[in-house]
């Protein structure tokens, strides 16, 4: 704009001494005079309005647009082909473990109900490791809040190999696919370093139906048809379970009331199992944790863990008699900072001795009139995302009988460590 100005003053300047010099009358000189003064007003008057503008600029609140995080223009990972929102997640896990007593050469995690008997190819003062509970999962998103979609897989499959942890998806009140079990949850299972979790405690993943029904926001009825993947039974029928879950007015806990039902069918006979089962945890505070579960099932051994076959049978496949059992699982967990908790745990199973069963038994010898294991572990966060654990636990299994050398009871004597990087 300066520029302009001088421009135009330099101007005038030439044409005042022109007019001077050449002037052919005083009117047109006095004309030429006024002309350029109104020129000069009219510059001044610009550059006034001019430096307001910017003076109200630079007086006007500084703000920044931030996305939102709820838009579809916030950060993700990926978007699939059909539009969907992708999240990944998962965990680079390592295992080691140092078997002091007992315990069996086939496998790393958790086996109390077939652990050795005393004196019978126990695989002590060993060392083992693997990273096989490695784990990666995919989240899916739409719009629609109501439409969601999972899957897991992790490493623990025959030989290390890929296996299906949780793959299915989510419409309104309806679920359809792999996931927990609707009967043998593993929510009220204390915290354990052990992949497969200890007896008393179920970690069992099937393909299902689900309906939720919800009464209120602490109260919902949740029933599913489930394929239990009970290699003894020929399936006909799908297993039916039915779960009441309530959370406490005051959010510090929570409780789940559960049954289920299922048929059991050889090539030559047919009988029905059924359970029951409740869990409860509760907060004592905001640092302490208490869980327990019960569960009480008969002629079923493909939900709960460590249990015994759930029948037997005579040479021509007919079911003698079935296996029934209690087992408890109890806990607490001690926050004692952000980076250190710590859990102390004990589970036990009880088998009613029928007769009839031990006697149809292929080998009583690998059946159990009762288990028990107890744990303690701590772990340790030093800072996000990295978590590592150490854990001791010892157990006993009692069979229905003695091995060669007379032995009835077999030990799992070690400890474990973990250290897992999260994302």
């Amino acid at each position: 704009m300066k520029k302009m100005n001088y421009s135009i003053i330099w101007v005038s300047i030439g044409l005042s001494s022109l007019g001077m010099t050449h002037a052919g009358s005083l009117s047109e000189l006095e004309q030429l005079k006024s002309e350029v003064k109104q020129l000069r007003e009219m510059i001044e008057q610009h550059q006034k309005q001019q430096n307001q503008a910017v003076e109200l600029i630079h007086n006007q609140p500084q703000t920044i647009q931030l996305p939102d995080a709820n838009s579809s223009t916030s950060p993700l990972l990926m978007r699939s082909k059909a539009g969907v929102d992708v999240n990944l997640y998962g965990n680079v896990r390592a295992d080691l473990l140092y078997q002091a007593e007992g315990g069996g050469a086939d496998r790393l995690y958790n086996q109390i109900n077939s652990v050795p008997l005393k004196g019978n190819n126990e695989s002590s003062d060993v060392l083992k490791s693997t990273l096989a509970a490695t784990r990666i999962g995919l989240d899916f998103k739409t719009a629609d809040q109501d439409l969601n979609a999972k899957i897991e897989v992790d490493f623990l499959g025959a030989n290390e190999a890929l296996r299906i942890r949780h793959a299915y998806f989510n419409y309104g009140a309806w679920l359809v696919g792999q996931t927990w079990s609707n009967f043998a949850v593993p929510d009220y299972m204390p915290e354990t370093i052990d992949a497969l979790g200890y007896v008393g405690g179920a970690v069992k993943r099937d393909p299902q139906v689900r309906y939720t029904y919800k009464f209120n926001a602490e109260t919902q009825l949740v029933s599913a048809v489930e394929d239990s993947k009970d290699a003894l039974s020929q399936m006909r029928l799908p297993l039916f379970s039915t779960r009441l879950n309530h959370s406490f007015a005051d959010r510090a806990g929570s409780m789940s009331v559960r049954a289920m039902m299922s048929q059991k069918r050889t090539a030559t006979d047919d009988e029905l199992a059924w359970g029951v089962g409740i869990g409860a945890k509760y907060e004592l505070s905001t640092k302490t944790t208490l869980k327990a579960d019960y569960y009480h099932v008969k002629g079923d051994s493909s939900l709960v863990s460590w249990t015994n076959a759930g029948f037997s049978v005579d040479a021509n496949k007919k079911i003698m008699a079935m296996n029934e059992f209690d087992s408890l699982t109890l806990g607490v967990t001690q926050q004692f900072s952000p980076q250190w908790r710590s859990t102390l745990g004990y589970g036990y199973m009880k088998a009613d001795e029928n007769q009839k069963y031990i006697q149809y038994l292929s080998d009583p010898t690998k059946a159990n009139k009762h288990v028990w294991q107890a744990w303690a572990n701590v772990f340790y966060s030093p800072k996000k995302p990295l978590s590592f654990g150490l854990e001791y636990v010892y157990g006993e299994r009692k069979a229905f009988a003695a091995g060669v050398n007379g032995q009835d009871t077999g030990e799992d004597n070690r400890f474990n460590a973990v250290a897992m990087y999260n994302f």
